[in-house]
């Protein structure tokens, strides 16, 4: 996963609340059990003692949040710097999740949460497009018409004299299809979208892509749910959109499995594994994908300003640094990677490496 949407948490004040629940909406009474969830996390943050304004902003969040379809969990943070994170995840946590610290906890989100970037949803005939647009998790839409008129040639023979009724149509049709790709290509360009999803008949489909600018027609995917004015329901589509998404993610983990296996069979030095080779890579900025499997309850060490991290005292004073913090592991990490601009991934079963932590580097930095 992409870490810069993360990036707004590192200029934020701690301490942090983190929440991660249940947030399905596929029962008669859903709004009554959220509200009992609520309850109950509200409680527990209470316990913990979560500051009440905080409490308050993160009530209003959850509340203000339009409901999911089906199952689904949600995610929150926040701190006294307001709601930061507040989004629906594929599926409902394992088990509620609520922790106030010192750092955000973002593992849950890794796991669970949507790995959905920016796109671009083109629900296209010959007549024009509706398009949706996913930008930094807010969706806009908008209607393209080409203006070429008529698409379809009329039933009935025409008077000689008037031309050939198919040339006419096919033109109207190119020219809309034109229309609607250059405000994709705008549209991608302006968001960098990470993939174009086009919805419609099979032709329409592949005159669109046709169109398109080869820079982009190679991140279109075509999805096979109906097509324009057909009634087809849109969480069939999101389903799809959904599905897509989970697709790149295990591609991108499975790439990363192979590339961390790779790389330590050869003993290049561009991976690494372990709270010390990890902490050391960090510190150095060498680390390009953080991998995070189960870390427990480890904890690290880091400075005042949050700076530099290891894995215990010793090892960050011969750094030149002053003990300062002793942090979570399953938090600072993350965190760290992110200062660094790292990927970042939650492992299965494909690799299991020592600490519940593991990295792919950038180049191979001394690791102390």
């Amino acid at each position: 996963m992409d870490s810069q949407r993360f990036r707004p948490l590192l200029d934020a004040p701690g301490p942090f609340v983190s929440i991660y629940f249940d947030d399905s909406h596929d029962t008669h009474d859903a709004e009554e059990q959220l509200a009992l969830k609520w309850r109950a996390v509200r409680e527990e943050l209470e316990q913990q003692g979560a500051d009440e304004s905080v409490v308050s902003e993160i009530e209003r969040a959850v509340t203000d949040l339009r409901p999911p379809v089906g199952r689904s969990g949600r995610a929150v943070v926040a701190s006294s710097a307001g709601v930061l994170i507040n989004e629906h995840l594929v599926r409902p946590p394992a088990a509620t999740i609520v922790r106030v610290s010192e750092l955000p906890y973002l593992v849950p989100i890794l796991e669970v949460g949507y790995a959905q970037g920016n796109y671009v949803l083109a629900v296209v005939d010959h007549a024009g497009a509706d398009l949706t647009v996913r930008n930094n998790g807010k969706l806009s839409s908008e209607t393209v018409d080409g203006g070429g008129y008529p698409v379809h040639k009329a039933a009935g023979a025409e008077n000689a004299g008037y031309g050939d009724p198919q040339l006419r149509t096919d033109e109207a049709a190119r020219k809309n299809m034109r229309a609607v790709a250059d405000r994709i290509t705008e549209l991608v360009d302006k968001t960098e979208a990470d993939v174009v999803f086009v919805v419609g008949e099979v032709r329409s489909r592949s005159d669109l892509v046709s169109e398109l600018p080869e820079r982009v027609a190679q991140r279109t995917e075509e999805l096979q749910v109906g097509a324009r004015h057909s009634g087809h329901d849109f969480g069939e589509v999101q389903d799809a959109i959904e599905s897509a998404f989970t697709k790149r993610q295990l591609a991108v983990l499975d790439n990363a499995a192979q590339r961390f296996t790779a790389e330590v069979g050869r003993d290049s030095g561009l991976a690494a594994e372990g709270l010390g080779p990890v902490c050391s890579a960090l510190r150095q900025g060498a680390v390009e994908t953080l991998i995070v499997g189960e870390i427990g309850d480890a904890t690290v060490v880091a400075d005042e300003g949050l700076t530099t991290v290891a894995p215990n005292a010793d090892v960050l004073s011969e750094q030149g640094a002053a003990p300062d913090k002793t942090l979570r592991a399953d938090e600072a990490l993350p965190l760290f990677a992110i200062q660094v601009g790292a990927s970042l991934l939650r492992t299965d079963e494909r690799i299991a490496p020592a600490d519940g932590i593991a990295a792919v580097l950038r180049y191979a930095p001394t690791l102390h």
